[in-house]
């Protein structure tokens, strides 16, 4: 199977707002795009279009194609959570989002749910690390153990359905554990 169809017949939902790290959203979306997968930008707030974080100051804006009500779990083959500070820190404080992400660590046709840098803060606030191996951004380390996650400095973890990365510098091995769980 070429590179550019690997994934064909697949959808995957991305969640982000304002302040997500733009290499977490942008080259993971590419990459899976490339594979052939159908990507949704879901969003809150009735936000059009969200803007990224790019280090250290704002940096580009991309359209959201639906808000978090106008999803359904059972519609997605794989759950894409970009970190950032700012993004997952607003993201885990709306219970549509936070609901969304425990329906989707129920849901059949759900592969993956992938959280990279500080996006596992939204694993921890839906309740579904417990006992799970993880990795993150090291600041939010201890949030991760006393979500009783059992924290690895790896660039990606893979346990069940989850798989989580600690920063952009793991975006490669990041999207190839994502592209594994929907291949399986």
């Amino acid at each position: 199977m070429s590179n550019n169809s690997m994934l064909n017949n697949k959808t995957l939902a991305i969640i982000a707002t304002n302040g997500f790290e733009q290499s977490e959203l942008f080259e993971p979306k590419s990459k899976l795009e490339a594979m052939g997968a159908q990507i949704h930008l879901i969003s809150i707030d009735d936000n059009q279009e969200i803007r990224g974080w790019d280090e250290k100051d704002w940096g580009e804006s991309i359209s959201v194609d639906k808000q978090i009500e106008q999803a359904k779990p059972s519609d997605y083959d794989a759950v894409i959570l970009p970190g950032g500070q700012i993004n997952p820190d607003v993201l885990r404080t709306n219970d549509k989002v936070i609901s969304f992400i425990r329906a989707s660590s129920q849901e059949n046709r759900v592969k993956a749910i992938a959280a990279i840098c500080h996006a596992p803060w939204l694993l921890a606030e839906a309740d579904i690390v417990k006992d799970k191996k993880i990795t993150s951004f090291p600041s939010i380390r201890t949030d991760m153990l006393n979500a009783g996650g059992l924290w690895e400095d790896e660039e990606v973890v893979v346990d069940g359905k989850l798989v989580t990365s600690r920063n952009p510098n793991d975006i490669p091995a990041f999207v190839e554990a994502i592209k594994s769980q929907l291949s399986e």
